[in-house]
């Protein structure tokens, strides 16, 4: 965390900005969650926030990474890190793509209309009149993203911070404390703005977490954590009761049945629009989970990956259990197979969205289904999409620009919503959320909680592939999309939708140990006891699942899961992006490259050369089982070639290939 305060709006206040506010968010997620009724009860506002400015202070932290890891610059050359421009626009740019539920999407072109005009700047640091236009800018803009903006929201409270900052004069701390003092004021009056705030003894909790980011700013530029906001920590209060059963509808999120699952598929095989052909080929149709926690895809009880044999395909079909049979509470949704799969569709299991279904302000029963989606299209084909989808639904906001926009809508159609998506564009990492006919929000009746599973895996997998493979074996998983690994909050999220007393952890990434060391530790308090397998592969993660016995104490069962872990050897086989020296040699862009154990061994010409080499290298320290899994891009061929060669030099070792979809690296390779 940099220094405070900073004297001007530089890159290092940007940083800043977002360390704070994260912290800020950390602090105060769960009280903003209990105090979530407007549009839905649904209790996640100050998750979806803490998850959204996560993503933004990431891609701010990954320019500073990418600075520092350059090549040398000339003393005095005034390159000696990133501009203002640099860090602003990661910082829209990552809580874009990283934005969720409805406040989270408005908060995402709050910070999107303040980057664009402190990019603007002439000078490499803004000062008070340039913030003062950030935030306006900012609030206009994010208005303008709503189709129908309501007052007693967040919205109300950014154009109260830009009004206030309009009239201070002074510098970025003047103007920061200015902007605070105004969200204050007004959102302790969005009770009397918005009637289901009254009546359930609340302030607004976006409007909450706005005021939490705001006092972030303050404290960038004057080094004071301001007072709190108004409204006794969120609540009225003289309807503190009212609070309370308003934040106990949040425990009682029912699950969606079966029938209903098939039903909303059928919804999502409309005919495909004329010139989308092959492009959009599964999504996924979730209920927001019984309690504060949720099952795993296939359960928590599930004994090692279910048969493990050379050349089987495991990656499973994720069709729901038949009505009135089984938990169809994680149910997988595919459409019809076409030429080319969707691109990052969410398998198996995304997080609740804020604000779905439910009960709107009159006490009728709102749109069934939140669908979420990013977006690449012009910027006609979003005003025609605005058009249609405001004409399906309701809670529509489409944030971003320059061609990547971040879709939000609440519909009783999904498949209308998604279908919509296609004809403007490329939607992809479609998340839909259903809140089941039922639930207390449409009845006012709270079921009793679901019992907890004793124990559960949680594991990132790198593709869509792997994610089937691994919910198959029972595990709740956490896709990690190339070049955007899953923040801690993603992973805290996962451990509570695992819902049992005990979980196995395993990021099956080097880089994510610290992240998954964070979340293990903040899921503790929790009362969740949690073990952290270092696994450095997906393939190491295979071999911990495939000797996982959920019947067994915890600690044999972690032990044997580590030593099985530990026992595999690990592989990629990658294309180099530019010339770089490696343990190998020098290597040129295009080559392809072998790393063992995260070291490059090999530097070939082609896929399968270079694989066999280190596959050759791998097995002369020994082995009895092989695991190949193959990218998106990659032809069966290739794995039937390996696994041919493996047979012929190497007679008693087994060989097993999956696909792995999105992965990343061309050739995962694990030698148990």
């Amino acid at each position: 965390m940099a220094q405070v305060p900073q004297t001007f709006f530089d890159a290092l206040a940007v940083r800043t900005w977002c360390g704070l506010a994260l912290e800020t968010l950390g602090r105060a997620r769960e009280e903003i969650d209990a105090i979530n009724v407007y549009p839905v009860a649904d209790g996640d506002t100050g998750t979806n926030l803490y998850l959204t400015v996560e993503s933004a202070a990431g891609a701010v932290e990954a320019v500073f990474a990418g600075y520092a890891a350059g090549p040398a610059r000339p003393a005095g050359s005034g390159a000696d890190g990133p501009t203002l421009a640099d860090a602003v626009r990661a910082m829209a740019h990552g809580a874009l793509i990283g934005a969720r539920g409805n406040s989270g999407t408005i908060l995402a072109q709050l910070l999107r209309g303040m980057a664009q005009v402190l990019a603007g700047c002439e000078s490499a640091q803004a000062g008070g009149h340039d913030l003062r236009l950030a935030l306006r800018h900012a609030a206009d803009s994010a208005r303008e993203a709503v189709a129908h903006p309501v007052e007693g929201t967040v919205l109300t409270v950014a154009s109260a911070a830009a009004a206030s900052a309009e009239s201070a004069g002074g510098d970025c701390g003047t103007v920061a404390r200015a902007a605070y003092a105004g969200a204050r004021t007004a959102l302790a009056e969005t009770p009397s703005r918005l009637p289901v705030l009254e009546r359930a003894g609340v302030v607004d909790a976006g409007g909450r977490g706005l005021v939490a980011v705001l006092g972030a700013l303050v404290e960038t530029f004057t080094g004071e954590r301001p007072r709190g906001p108004a409204g006794h920590a969120g609540r009225v209060p003289e309807a503190r009761d009212s609070g309370r059963r308003a934040a106990g509808a949040v425990e009682a999120a029912g699950r969606v049945r079966a029938a209903e699952v098939l039903r909303a598929a059928e919804a999502l095989r409309a005919p495909e629009a004329p010139g989308t052909a092959g492009e959009h080929a599964r999504v996924v149709v979730r209920p927001v989970p019984e309690g504060p926690r949720a099952a795993s895809a296939t359960g928590p009880e599930g004994s090692g990956v279910p048969g493990l044999t050379a050349g089987a395909d495991h990656r499973g079909t994720g069709e729901p259990d038949a009505p009135g049979g089984g938990d169809a509470s994680h149910a997988r949704v595919e459409t019809p197979a076409r030429a080319e799969p969707l691109p990052d569709a969410v398998p198996v299991c995304a997080e609740p969205g804020e604000g779905s279904g439910g009960v709107d302000e009159a006490g009728q029963d709102g749109p069934a289904f939140e669908v979420i989606y990013l977006l690449e299209a012009g910027d006609a084909a979003v005003a025609r999409l605005r058009a249609r989808l405001d004409g399906l639904g309701d809670s529509l906001v489409v944030v971003g620009g320059d061609g990547l926009w971040n879709v939000h809508v609440h519909v009783d159609d999904p498949g209308a919503a998604v279908e919509a998506g296609i004809e403007a564009g490329r939607p992809y990492r479609i998340r839909i959320t259903h809140f089941g006919a039922g639930d207390v929000h449409t009845t006012g009746a709270e079921r009793p909680p679901r019992e907890r599973a004793q124990r559960a895996v949680v594991a990132v997998v790198p593709g869509e592939g792997l994610a089937g493979l691994y919910a198959d074996a029972g595990a709740t998983t956490v896709l990690a999309r190339p070049g955007e690994p899953p923040a801690s909050g993603e992973l805290v999220q996962a451990v509570r939708r695992a819902h049992a007393r005990e979980v196995v952890l395993l990021p099956n990434d080097a880089e994510l140990r610290h992240t998954a060391a964070a979340a293990a530790e903040q899921v503790r308090t929790e009362g969740v006891r949690v073990a952290l397998i270092p696994t450095r592969s997906a393939v190491q993660g295979i071999a911990a699942l495939a000797v996982h016995e959920p019947e067994r104490r915890f600690d044999e069962d972690v032990v044997s899961m580590t030593s099985a872990a530990g026992a595999t050897r690990y592989a990629e086989v990658t294309v180099a992006e530019h010339e770089s020296w490696t343990m190998a040699g020098i290597c040129q862009a295009g080559d392809v490259l072998g790393l063992i154990d995260g070291d490059v061994a090999v530097i070939g010409p082609d896929l399968t050369t270079t694989a066999e080499t280190v596959l050759e290298r791998m097995l002369a320290a020994g082995g009895e089982m092989v695991t190949l899994v193959l990218g998106e891009d990659v032809p069966d061929s290739v794995g039937r070639h390996l696994e041919a060669r493996v047979r012929e030099g190497h007679l008693a070792v087994d060989t097993v290939v999956y696909r792995g979809g999105r992965q990343g690296a061309l050739l995962l390779i694990g030698v148990e």
